[in-house]
């Protein structure tokens, strides 16, 4: 057999990485650069797409079902593919980046699945790329080791029957490789971190006695479906792997798909294993889409909008409905909360608070839910054991008594609490600390006892651009301007300097992050993702 033509693809301002060869392979990279050739034109179909309907909410501030595939909907006949017995039972779902130690501490978590995060969870540097993939291929050959130059404290592998099923994401369609390119064009982040991570890892997890199966983040709608099941179709002939093997669990995450989630469950039915409600980033998506809607539109301080809110609650009621009408595994969202190793007092509410959202879920009939972080493994699957008992999921639960209306999904003026200056200082102070913690290459992020990502910077510099447009007025009586978003913002860093001394100050990325903070919020041109400014300042 000849050896593989080298790639077309080249690999620009990037420092040699360890054992990068065994991820960027000749046959790896031509698989990228097909992936590139066929479908990149449609995603940048896609995103002008958005653009463009953007401009549509923006002009009639509202949303409704598509009356366009209303007989996909009145359809009752069509269901997803069966789950593979290996995503069968989801009740507990834990997340994270994909860095060495971990990946070896969620595959030993307890949970049953991990998703393994290239997208919010992770900066993407290129060594966080690169090595992300070569520590799942490690992974899956139990190659994999760690120990802590801090603690000495040496991490492994439990037996292949206690690990987590592995869910990959990878990036959103916006987001652009700058290492990869092909005759000068950057290949979308999405096609490099699904690319590689199926060359080399779906024959492997067949032979596991499992498979390629991938969350797919920020869809916006079902024709961006349609292009990730154009995508799995061509890949699993490109690598001789039966149709149908790769699942997928689509996040509704955008206000628009909410709209098209039996549309998204029916472009990808051969391929579709379930929906997921993740909050911050719907949250984010309601305030980019409805930004200039007037007070109605006016979200509260973010963690005053709980999964309870009316428009919360008919999004997530929805979700489950749907699914289970269609055959399909709801997910729902995150506990977040960081247990402190010092503050017992705090870890019993959070505790709490972490168990009656869980006892919710699975009372709503969600399937499974999601943790940030190992200790939340056992309170979350006590909740879903109470519900579930022995059976793998509850998708028999069709929720029949659930109606939501178009008007429901967007009734933010539901919701009684209002915007407060102690809601303003946190947009702030969150939004700063993620990103310079983000300029440094770190994507999960504790702060204030609680694991932030990308979502979070979003949904708090997104707020803060709400509140200045809309001429918001505070509990404490003062109009939200730029001029106070600088003054809190300067006061932040002042007291990170103080916090954490001159040296370290010094060191970090924090006027930067301030900077970034306040371009993103204050523009008169609202920055579609955060993420895109801040790449071009992330090194490495």
């Amino acid at each position: 057999m000849s050896a593989p033509a080298p790639s077309p693809l080249a690999i620009v301002d990037a420092e040699p990485l360890p054992r990068q060869e065994e991820v960027l392979t000749d046959a790896a990279l031509a698989f990228v650069a097909e992936l590139h050739r066929r479908f990149t034109p449609r995603r940048d179909q896609l995103l002008a797409r958005r653009a463009e309907r953007r401009a549509e909410i923006a002009r009639t501030s509202t949303l409704d079902f598509l009356p366009e595939t209303a007989a996909i909907r009145a359809d009752d006949s069509w269901r997803v593919a069966p789950a593979p017995a290996a995503l069968n039972d989801r009740r507990v779902e834990i997340t994270g980046p994909t860095d060495r130690k971990m990946t070896i501490n969620a595959l030993n978590s307890g949970a049953r699945v991990w998703l393994a995060d290239f997208e919010d969870a992770s900066a993407p540097t290129w060594e966080n790329v690169v090595l992300g993939q070569l520590n799942l291929i490690d992974a899956y050959t139990r190659a994999i080791d760690f120990t802590d130059p801090g603690s000495g404290k040496s991490y492994a592998l439990k037996a292949d029957e206690e690990l987590a099923t592995v869910v990959m994401r990878p990036r959103g369609w916006h987001l652009n490789e700058r290492h990869l390119r092909l005759d000068g064009t950057p290949v979308p982040g999405a096609l490099v971190d699904f690319g590689l991570y199926f060359f080399h890892n779906a024959q492997r997890l067949l032979d596991l006695g499992k498979g390629p199966y991938f969350y797919l983040p920020k869809t916006e709608s079902h024709l961006e479906a349609r292009l990730w099941n154009d995508i799995f179709v061509f890949a699993q002939d490109y690598v001789g792997i039966p149709q149908g093997t790769v699942r997928a669990t689509v996040l509704i995450e955008t206000i628009t798909a909410a709209y098209e989630m039996e549309e998204i469950l029916y472009e990808l039915r051969d391929h579709a294993s379930g929906l997921n409600a993740g909050r911050w980033d719907y949250l984010f998506s309601i305030v980019k889409n409805f930004r200039d809607g007037g007070e109605k539109f006016v979200l509260p301080d973010r963690n005053a909008v709980t999964m309870t809110a009316p428009f919360m609650r008919a999004y997530t009621e929805l979700l489950v409905r749907t699914c289970h009408k269609r055959g399909a595994h709801a997910i729902g969202g995150m506990a977040a909360f960081i247990p402190s190793r010092k503050d017992p007092e705090v870890n019993k509410v959070a505790f709490e608070k972490v168990r009656a959202d869980k006892d919710r879920e699975a009372n709503d009939g969600f399937d499974g839910s999601w943790v940030a972080h190992p200790d939340l493994v056992p309170i979350a699957m006590e909740s879903f054991d109470k519900v579930l008992g022995d059976r793998p999921n509850q998708k028999d639960r069709l929720r029949e008594d659930v109606r939501v209306e178009a008007a429901d999904l967007i009734a933010i003026d539901s919701l009684d609490a209002k915007p407060t200056y102690d809601g303003l200082v946190n947009a702030v102070q969150v939004g700063i600390r993620y990103i310079e913690a983000w300029l440094r290459g770190l994507g999960a992020v504790a702060i204030f006892n609680l694991m932030e990502d990308a979502a979070t910077a979003e949904i708090s510099r997104s707020q803060i651009w709400q509140w200045i447009n809309a001429g918001v007025v505070l509990d404490n009586g003062e109009r939200v301007t730029a001029e106070l978003a600088r003054k809190v913002a300067a006061e932040e860093l002042a007291a990170i300097r103080a916090e954490i001394g001159d040296e370290a100050f010094a060191a970090g990325n924090w006027q930067q992050a301030h900077d970034l903070l306040l371009t993103v919020a204050l523009d008169e041109d609202y920055a579609d993702f955060l993420t895109l400014p801040a790449y071009e300042r992330l090194r490495g």
